[in-house]
């Protein structure tokens, strides 16, 4: 790929034969950490380890969170067509994986039935250990969130732990871990969600789980 130094953010990790001179819509306007983050070789970014996902979790240091380079450069075409193709990310999470209707209306309390829950591969996850799985449970009922705080409640935080052991009682319970983004942090704000992360899990269980769930990243 010959020598990135005092290339355009944009031509990082970018054959040299496929650089633009422009900067392509889709990496203009980016923040101070984005731009920080395309303009790093993919040889220089370091995945994130197992104990330091765990860390980065009990801290709730979720910014902290990083796509490797060229993965994040992937992301944001993509978000950027699909805002073209479908208006927003929460349009076509709704029409395309969800398959869910507005309004989004459970039918029973928390977590009590499965056609309130879907379980999905992340699309794109973070630049972490390629043993870790990264899933999105997704619901129809709310999670409740601290008004002072915005960090969930303590019921809230029960009710998820609960669901949370019973549905991934097959993994030794060190090998799981879960958390909510912050509300500054999430890519899609208006359908509930919460993160799983599995740590070297049977590929059998993640597809029961998932119903056999492909993450975008690996069709395109």
């Amino acid at each position: 790929m010959g020598s990135t130094q005092n290339l355009p953010y944009w031509q990082v990790n970018i054959p040299e034969h496929l650089r633009t001179a422009e900067c392509p819509d889709f990496l203009r306007s980016l923040s101070d950490k984005d731009r920080g983050i395309i303009s790093t070789p993919d040889s220089e970014y370091e995945m994130d380890s197992w104990p330091v996902v765990r860390e980065k979790v009990a801290q709730n240091r979720l910014e902290l969170f990083q796509r490797v380079p060229s993965d994040l450069r992937r992301y944001l075409g993509f978000v950027w067509k699909l805002k073209q193709d479908y208006g927003s990310v929460m349009n076509f999470i709704l029409s395309q994986r969800l398959q869910w209707t507005l309004p989004i209306t459970p039918r029973g309390r928390p977590f009590e039935l499965d056609d309130d829950i879907k379980v999905l591969r992340n699309d794109w996850p973070y630049g972490i250990d390629k043993r870790i799985v990264h899933l999105v449970v997704w619901t129809k009922f709310a999670l409740e969130e601290d008004a002072a705080t915005g960090d969930l409640t303590d019921t809230a935080r029960a009710e998820i732990d609960a669901y949370v052991r019973k549905a991934f009682s097959k993994m030794p319970p060190d090998h799981v871990i879960w958390f909510k983004n912050w509300a500054s942090l999430k890519s899609v704000k208006s359908v509930e969600h919460f993160h799983v992360m599995l740590f070297d899990p049977a590929m059998e269980f993640v597809n029961e789980i998932t119903n056999g769930d492909v993450p975008l990243c690996e069709r395109e």
